[in-house]
């Protein structure tokens, strides 16, 4: 099978798929190009309400396949963190659904996303120490705000690989299913999330990632959009709620 991102959309779940299991689902330098224009595609797709990022069979992501990966490492890195920053902005809420390797690249990636699921037996490192690498100042930022100062810098430093178990504990994981089980809880919380009010998710993404400036917008967008009042009688009506605001394309809209 040659190296690619893989996708499919069904019950309102774009569930994309990293697909290289020769090197564990590495990703090759065309596979992070393609990964931000698949975003925006997703994203502009009205029918799509979450996104789960996985990997093939078992492994998450192993990081940059760098024999595909020409000129110097920041060129490579680049296209890394570009592929990380269109998956932190995508505008709908997306989940990380691991199993076996998630190191390096796999990890931004993983990280990028609002939450991660993990399957016992999984593996978590950060390894830019290992190859001399300076990781990127919005990479890190991002590992430091889910993890902490301390559990980011012994990633960081010492470019060791921790299993399932401490990463739930520092924060890098939220939730750690038994062998067997990530599916059924990855499915059961995608329709969850599917079920709940798109406007109430995309102004917490924005406000969580540090955007405090439009109270006003997200104001303007609840007066509008009739969430509310549907949320309100489907509670009293005892029945499930029919949300319709549906999140723009970009989360800046």
């Amino acid at each position: 099978m040659e190296p690619q991102l893989s996708h499919r959309v069904a019950d309102s779940v774009a569930t994309v798929v990293i697909r290289h299991p020769a090197k564990r689902n590495a990703m090759t330098a065309a596979m992070w190009r393609a990964l931000p224009p698949l975003l925006d595609t997703l994203a502009a797709d009205r029918s799509v309400r979450v996104l789960v990022l996985t990997g093939e069979g078992g492994a998450f992501c192993a990081g940059a396949d760098i024999s595909t990966l020409q000129g110097s490492p920041q060129e490579a890195q680049g296209l890394a963190v570009a592929a990380e920053e269109a998956l932190a902005a995508f505008p709908k809420p997306t989940l990380a659904a691991v199993r076996g390797h998630c190191v390096g690249g796999g990890c931004q990636l993983a990280a990028a996303c609002d939450l991660r699921l993990a399957e016992e037996g999984a593996l978590f490192g950060v390894t830019p120490a290992r190859l001399g690498i300076v990781y990127p100042a919005s990479s890190t930022r991002r590992l430091v705000s889910l993890v902490g100062p301390s559990a980011a810098k012994y990633l960081l430093f010492s470019g060791e690989l921790i299993d399932t178990e401490r990463a739930l504990r520092t924060g890098l994981v939220d939730e750690a299913l038994p062998a067997g089980g990530l599916d059924g809880r990855v499915a059961e919380l995608a329709r969850i999330l599917v079920s709940r009010s798109q406007l109430t998710q995309a102004a917490a993404k924005e406000f969580a990632g540090g955007r405090t400036d439009r109270d006003a917008h997200w104001a303007a967008q609840a007066a509008g959009s009739g969430d509310t009042a549907e949320g309100v009688a489907a509670f009293l009506e005892r029945r499930p709620a029919r949300f319709t605001w549906s999140a723009p394309a970009s989360p800046s809209s």
